[in-house]
């Protein structure tokens, strides 16, 4: 049911629990995200089905459980990852069945945000248990969730950062310093120091006094301590958060990973230029069709980053890899592909390739800009001889308290409508509110006035033709006068009703602080502390698994 509809509020005025928004409806879901839930056919031929149809769902089960995987190894290296950071006995549980060779994996992915990173990286590992509980319940295999951390990702801006609402619902950012050096370094590799120590102490007077609070930050702090690693500190927080209900938490810089991930590394570099070439070519199509190409690389990028000393790009030359200002002959890499692959990392386009030879992944969790580049890469998992997953959008929602949802659909907001920082949303609101029979009577009055002046205009020019301008002027200005004292009449009607004003302003700065989708900005750590334990328990219960749909829900 749309958003803006006023059927929602029930006879006995209670406040619905969801509401359901077409995504088509916002301005930054792209084509290629709106057909991929709505017109499926469109764009069948970049992915391997249709999340929406069991049969699909059937068929990459049986290619998953059909491709070789070393499922043993992969769980030995993600209990040892879990014994470090303490995970609880229900993830730990759950890292044991990937050594069953009929287990089967939901995965998605996120950079190491501070304190777990935005509403959204919530929102998809929430969207992945959802998934795998109903996998295994539908398709009776063992499914598990898992959570991979981009821990190699070397954008430290992306993920210093942490946003929250404060007691007055502004926003407010509190961040790890910047971080120097020419060598893009990855974010696995950064060691907390006492800056984190103030950087909580400020969040903590940044967020309101709650019941939930002090457990929250004490489990923050033993999380982001001194000297923890950033990829650790968010594993072990994501852990505390989710790891009761099973999700794992795969650090992918883990050394110990590498040796299961080499033969990947040894056929990008045995084969330079093709991974590029395919997901180029899948660009091109998609840019033909109507729709946009995410990942543009030059022809000669190996999709591969040197590590050690930092993360660096590189390119292939006749027969040599490019690595700044260094030439190394391929041959030799391959060979240190396969004794040490430790030295190497995937970049965007190998990255699902090397997840999907460690996991037996029937779907991937997406976000919708992750959607254009996923559908880029058939071409590739066919050149690595891997099946390919199924893609499924994650969960999009605005959470809300229950005034900020009495108020929206008691008014007929449309939530997209909230996004501009102007009073234009506000106005068609109050402009709403008068009653009908004062419009009409400007509306009446406009009407007379064009028809009487324009008699007047057309007549006297027979008296004196100079006198026609002066007709026109007047006209201008009586439709003027009318039109200041219509303006008038609204600024009287938002005088008269500042609760209406303050009821538009709160709900603004909830669902787009800032003027940005709340998912996308506000750590989730913020609704925690808002809402405690039970907000996951609701985002569970509230989130329904259909595509193409944003949801407002009220905690």
């Amino acid at each position: 049911m749309p958003a803006n509809s006023t059927e929602l509020i029930t006879a006995s005025g209670e406040v619905p629990a969801r509401v359901a928004v077409d995504l088509r409806r916002f301005p930054w879901i792209r084509r290629l995200a709106a057909d991929y839930a709505y017109d499926f056919a469109a764009v069948a031929p970049f992915f391997s089905g249709d999340p929406a149809d069991s049969q699909a769902w059937a068929d990459v089960i049986a290619r998953s459980q059909a491709h070789p995987r070393r499922g043993a190894d992969i769980a030995a290296v993600i209990a040892a990852q879990q014994a470090r950071r303490g995970a609880p006995e229900a993830a730990r549980t759950a890292a044991m069945r990937l050594a069953d060779p009929s287990t089967v994996a939901i995965v998605t992915g996120q950079q190491a945000g501070l304190f777990g990173g935005p509403l959204f990286t919530l929102l998809k590992a929430l969207t992945t248990l959802k998934l795998a509980d109903q996998v295994s319940r539908q398709h009776h295999v063992p499914c598990v969730a898992v959570f991979w951390i981009d821990a190699e990702d070397h954008d430290w801006n992306e993920v210093r950062s942490c946003t929250v609402l404060d007691e007055a619902l502004a926003t407010a950012t509190v961040s790890l310093p910047a971080r120097g050096g020419e060598d893009p370094v990855p974010v696995a590799e950064h060691r907390l120091d006492d800056h984190i120590t103030s950087v909580l102490d400020e969040l903590e007077r940044l967020l309101p006094e709650t019941e939930f609070r002090a457990d929250i930050f004490a489990a923050l702090r033993r999380a982001y301590a001194p000297g923890a690693g950033m990829a650790d500190a968010f594993g072990i927080w994501l852990e505390t958060v989710l790891g009761p209900r099973g999700l794992l938490v795969y650090d992918s810089s883990d050394p110990a990973a590498k040796p299961l991930a080499s033969g990947v590394f040894v056929q990008e570099l045995s084969t330079p230029g093709e991974t590029v070439r395919r997901a180029a070519a899948a660009g091109a199509e998609l840019v033909a069709l109507g729709y946009h190409s995410q990942v543009h690389a030059n022809p000669d990028t190996l999709a591969l980053f040197r590590l050690h000393p930092g993360r660096r790009s590189m390119r292939h030359q006749d027969g040599h890899a490019v690595i700044g200002d260094d030439r190394v002959p391929l041959a030799t890499l391959v060979t240190e592909a396969r004794e040490r692959p430790v030295g190497f990392s995937p970049n965007v386009l190998l990255r699902p390739i090397v997840q999907d030879t460690l996991f037996p992944t029937v779907c991937y969790v997406a976000g919708p800009n992750e959607l254009a580049y996923l559908g880029q890469l058939r071409g590739v998992y066919a050149h690595f001889g891997l099946p390919m997953p199924l893609m499924y959008q994650r969960a999009s929602a605005t959470l809300l308290d229950s005034a900020a949802m009495r108020f929206l659909t008691k008014y007929d907001v449309a939530l997209e409508n909230l996004q501009a920082q102007d009073e234009a949303a506000l106005n068609d609101l109050l402009k709403a509110q008068i009653p009908a029979t004062v419009d009409a009577a400007f509306d009446e009055a406009a009407r007379a006035i064009d028809a009487q002046m324009n008699q007047v205009v057309e007549v006297i020019p027979a008296i004196d033709p100079t006198l026609e301008h002066t007709a026109r002027s007047t006209l201008g200005r009586m439709q003027h006068d009318l039109h200041t004292l219509h303006n008038k009449m609204i600024n009287a009607a938002k005088r008269r009703d500042e609760t209406l004003r303050r009821q538009f302003t709160r709900t603004r700065a909830l669902t787009f602080p800032g003027g940005h989708a709340q998912e996308r900005t506000l750590g989730f750590l913020s609704f925690l502390n808002q809402y405690g334990p039970s907000l996951v328990d609701r985002l569970d219960a509230e989130l329904p698994l259909d595509l193409g749909r944003h949801w407002m829900i009220a905690i």
